[in-house]
């Protein structure tokens, strides 16, 4: 890939995704986009930036190189902590705060969902508070820039290791086991799927289309991939679409620290909506 056609590449990609490609990431980006030169009929990473950028390649093959370059790492119950402290902490707040009662829909996205072990996570969590909480309700938006992994969330099948650390009570209560022992598949319960609704989002859009007001946000291991002005604008979208003392979940490995945002850290990773 020539410096030129790479400058091409990365820019459009800061620019769609959020992503910055600095020229150590070049062979990574190389690496990925290769993968469409056969399929595509090319011959090298000049005819692919010429179709991708046609008018025909943005409706038929944009999609696939956005599904490359981002990266998509999940698990069940990914960093426990936080789905203790939605359990216990978070949620009885909100509905304190809501209404004095817990006769209230709890509308939950997962800002970042990839394969769909997040919001999964977040749909039996919730459906055992609810379970020892009469009448409360909820439901999980789950969006995500790449097509391809959205495909996989909303099938909802995984390999039996991927389920391996969920304690067995709950394995046996959400998740369906593939009647070909062979396989090693698991698929998710469609009770728990019903809670569960898919569609693409694009974090770097000024409009996120969401019509219903959010109450908590999991947006997590997302922002080591932005720069700071770029993580600024996204908090500020997300405190546009939260609910007043709404709750945000970071990853481990991010902060919000010295941004001017309307957010105020109550745990680790975990901030609140101030204004």
């Amino acid at each position: 890939m020539s410096p030129r056609v790479f400058k091409v590449f990365s820019e459009f990609i800061y620019a769609e995704c959020g992503i910055k490609m600095p020229p150590a990431k070049k062979t990574m980006l190389e690496s990925r986009l290769r993968k469409r030169l056969k399929p595509l009929g090319l011959k090298n990473f000049e005819q692919y930036a010429d179709y991708v950028f046609s008018t025909q390649g943005k409706e038929q093959e944009l999609f696939h190189m956005i599904d490359l370059v981002t990266t998509n790492k999940t698990d069940f119950f990914r960093e426990p902590a936080h789905f203790d402290y939605l359990y216990n902490t978070a949620v009885p707040q909100l509905l304190k705060y809501g209404e004095g009662t817990i006769h209230k829909r709890l509308n939950v996205w997962s800002a970042a969902s990839s394969t769909g072990e997040e919001p999964y996570t977040l749909a039996i969590v919730l459906s055992e508070f609810a379970e020892k909480n009469r009448g409360f309700s909820f439901s999980v938006l789950a969006t995500d820039i790449s097509t391809r992994v959205l495909d996989t969330a909303r099938k909802g099948i995984y390999s039996m290791d991927k389920v391996e650390g969920i304690p067995l009570s709950i394995k046996q209560k959400y998740f369906l086991r593939n009647r070909d022992k062979e396989k090693k598949l698991v698929m998710v319960a469609p009770s728990l799927k019903s809670f569960v609704h898919f569609r693409r989002l694009n974090l770097m859009d000024s409009n996120y289309g969401i019509s219903q007001s959010i109450d908590i946000i999991f947006c997590r291991n997302v922002f080591i991939y932005f720069d700071r002005p770029t993580q600024e604008k996204i908090l500020h979208r997300f405190a546009r679409y939260l609910n007043p003392q709404g709750f945000l979940f970071m990853g481990h490995s991010e902060t919000l620290s010295g941004m001017n945002i309307p957010f105020v850290q109550v745990a680790p990773t975990i901030y609140r909506r101030s204004q």
